[in-house]
C-alpha cells in the first residue's frame, strides 16, 4: 500500500478530531457568535477588522472545518480508487463526505438563522459519525498490508448484541452530553455523583434533571462496558482484537467518567472539558470499529 495514502489518511483523521474538539471549544467558550451572523465570512468581511477572542475561536474552527472538507473528499476519492475492492470502503467514503456536508450545513444554519439546543446537540453527534467514518477508512487502508488481521474474525451472537447495543446506546449518551452543554446545564448540579448537598440529593429544576439524566445514562454505559469487558477477558482471550479492544474501551470509559466528574468539581475547567470530548470521540471510534467487525463476522 502506498505510504503517501497512509500518511494522508492519518492526517485527515487528526484534522477530523480537531474539528470535533473545535466545535466543543466554540460551545464551551460561547464563541458561536464570534463572527456575527455571517457565514462563511466573519462580520461580512474576508479579513475581520476587529479581532476578539470569540472571533479567533470561531474563525479558527471554520478554517479547520474547511480544511477537513478538502482532505476528507480527497481521502474518499483516493481510497475509492486504491482499496475500492474492499467491501466497506465505498460505503465509508460516501458516509464521511455526506455527514461532513451535513455538519457544515447545520453549523452554517445555526450561525445565520439560529437553532434550537436540541438541533445543536445533534451537530456534535453528526460530526462524530463523520470522524468515525474517516477513522475506519484509515484502518482499512492500514489493514490491506496485514499489519493486523481482523477480516476473518468469528463473533458469537451474544457478543454481537453487546457490540451493536453499546455502540447505539453510546451515541444516545453523547447526545445527552451535548444537550447538557447547549442547555448550559453543565454546572446545574454542583456536586458529584449526587446533584447537590440537599437532604435528598435529587434534582428539582429542569436543568438539574437534564444534568442528572446524562449522569444516569453515563453510569449505565459504564456498567455495560465493564460487564462486556469481563466477558471478553473470560471468554475471548483467543481473539486478541476483541480481548484488547474491550480492555481499551473499559479504560476509555473510566477516563470519561473521571473527566466528567472533574469537569463538575473544577467548575467547568476548559482543558478537562475538552479532554472529556476527546475521550468520548476515541471511544465511539473504537465502538464503530466493533460494528465493522460485526458486519464481517460469518457466525450466526
Amino acid at each position: 500500500m502506498q505510504r503517501a495514502l497512509k500518511w494522508f489518511a492519518v492526517f485527515t483523521t487528526i484534522i477530523m478530531l480537531l474539528v470535533l474538539l473545535g466545535g466543543a471549544l466554540v460551545t464551551k467558550t460561547e464563541s458561536g457568535d464570534g463572527c456575527g451572523k455571517s457565514w462563511p465570512l466573519c462580520h461580512g468581511e474576508f479579513v475581520p477588522s476587529e479581532i476578539t477572542f470569540e472571533l479567533v475561536i470561531e474563525l479558527s474552527h471554520r478554517l479547520v472545518s474547511g480544511l477537513a472538507g478538502i482532505t476528507v473528499v480527497i481521502l474518499a476519492i483516493w481510497a475509492w480508487k486504491k482499496i475500492g475492492h474492499i467491501r466497506e470502503t465505498k460505503f465509508l467514503a460516501i458516509l464521511s463526505v455526506l455527514f461532513l456536508i451535513l455538519q457544515a450545513l447545520i453549523g452554517a444554519a445555526a450561525v445565520m438563522w439560529g437553532s434550537s439546543d436540541a438541533v445543536m446537540a445533534l451537530h456534535f453527534g453528526i460530526s462524530l459519525i463523520s470522524f468515525a467514518s474517516v477513522l475506519l477508512l484509515t484502518l482499512l487502508i492500514f489493514e490491506v498490508d496485514k499489519k493486523f488481521e481482523a477480516s476473518s474474525l468469528v463473533i458469537n451472537n451474544q457478543m454481537k448484541f453487546h457490540m451493536i447495543g453499546i455502540t447505539i446506546y453510546s451515541y444516545l449518551v453523547v447526545y445527552t452530553g451535548a444537550y447538557v452543554r447547549h442547555k448550559e446545564a453543565s454546572l446545574a448540579c454542583p456536586d458529584w455523583p449526587l446533584c447537590s448537598r440537599r437532604a435528598s440529593g435529587m434534582p428539582t429544576t429542569l436543568h438539574e434533571w437534564i444534568q442528572m439524566g446524562h449522569r444516569a445514562a453515563a453510569a449505565l454505559i459504564f456498567i455495560w462496558i465493564a460487564y462486556v469487558t469481563w466477558r471478553a477477558i473470560k471468554y475471548h482471550k483467543h481473539q486478541k482484537v476483541i480481548y484488547w479492544g474491550w480492555i481499551i474501551a473499559f479504560i476509555l470509559i473510566c477516563l470519561q467518567v473521571i473527566s466528567g466528574a472533574l469537569t463538575v468539581v473544577s467548575g467547568l475547567n476548559l482543558y478537562i472539558a475538552l479532554a472529556h470530548a476527546l475521550i468520548i470521540s476515541c471511544l465511539f471510534g473504537l465502538l464503530s470499529y466493533f460494528l465493522l467487525l460485526v458486519g464481517r463476522s460469518k457466525y450466526n
